[in-house]
């Protein structure tokens, strides 16, 4: 396993220990990656670290690139797309770090934020991930903390009940929330977390029948049923960009996600509790489509987003009623 420390390119150097592990798993985002692997690498210099990145089939030059641009970074090479959680689950079999920092190609680490994370996990035994303050390219603020999906919470987001309650209530949320300080929280999105090496050994990697999207929201349930806790630090702060992926795989990545989120519901509350979210959907789909329709003939000059927006939530109303999964699907 390649160690390094000093400049961005990343010298190579012998350590005993190893603080940090950094994981990326890239799929055709060439630029994007090394833009990430810059900024990461820059973050690490003063710690005993290892960078692994797996690539996941990408056909844009991404692994021979990388292994030019960063030769000590360890790039593992996968012959197809094992996913998010599959892809990652590769890298942590392999990592020898105190901690697991792992990290989206599209996530770019501010100054000083991998030794707020570290920092934060020193001061915090029984957390067992952490996730930094995520911005906007524009430095605006991204919600990042939520709570679990339930088929109750489903009802209620429905009818909009979050918004009557304080985030610091069981019936509310996160979103009103500024984010401005140290707390635990549900679940992070996993754009940046750091994650201790103790917890991942006791609950083991991400499911991998999450294709992609709502993995980690299980992968962190999972720390919860085992006693560890989530944190939020902000002062570790990373510029998060989102939407990396090609425009033109929006259809495939929608289909991803509310597949993961059947997964989800099956898993964690079977078939009855999907049934139960599933409905809550539908009633929600039915109540906003009129305000929709009313706002394309109010707002004329926002005609194009609407009428995305329209024909986005048709075609999810008329899935949520004909697409059922059968069962969970094999481990």
């Amino acid at each position: 396993m390649k160690r390094f420390s000093g400049d961005s390119r990343g010298a190579a150097v012998s350590a005993e220990s190893v603080e940090v592990s950094a994981i990326i798993v890239s799929y055709n985002t060439l630029q994007m990656t090394l833009d990430c692997l810059q900024a990461l690498l820059h973050e690490l210099k003063d710690f005993a670290s290892e960078v692994l990145l797996v690539d996941n089939a990408s056909t844009d030059g991404s692994a021979a690139a990388i292994r030019s641009a960063f030769p000590a970074v360890t790039v593992i090479e996968n012959e197809r797309n094992l996913g998010f959680g599959g892809g990652n689950n590769l890298a942590m079999k392999r990592a020898t770090g105190r901690y697991l920092l792992l990290i989206n190609t599209d996530a770019f680490p501010r100054p000083g934020a991998v030794r707020e994370l570290i920092a934060y996990m020193d001061r915090n035994p029984r957390v067992g991930l952490v996730g930094p303050r995520l911005l906007n390219k524009d430095g605006s603020l991204q919600r990042s903390c939520y709570r679990f999906p339930s088929p109750a919470r489903a009802w209620a987001e429905t009818l909009w009940l979050p918004a009557l309650f304080s985030t610091e209530s069981k019936l509310g949320d996160y979103r009103r929330w500024a984010h401005d300080r140290e707390r635990i929280v549900d679940w992070v999105i996993g754009a940046c977390c750091l994650v201790r090496r103790e917890a991942y050994k006791e609950v083991g990697g991400f499911d991998e029948r999450f294709f992609m999207y709502a993995e980690e929201t299980d992968w962190q349930r999972r720390f919860r049923s085992s006693g560890w806790e989530i944190g939020f630090v902000p002062s570790a702060e990373v510029t998060h960009l989102g939407g990396g992926s090609d425009p033109r795989e929006r259809s495939t990545l929608n289909a991803h996600f509310f597949r993961s989120q059947d997964v989800y519901k099956l898993k964690h509350h079977g078939v009855a509790g999907l049934a139960v979210s599933r409905a809550a959907d539908l009633v929600g789909l039915v109540l906003r489509l009129p305000c929709w329709l009313f706002w394309l003939l109010i707002c004329p000059g926002d005609r194009e987003r609407t009428f995305n927006k329209i024909k986005f939530k048709s075609r999810l109303l008329i899935r949520q009623i004909t697409t059922w999964p059968a069962s969970l699907p094999a481990a």
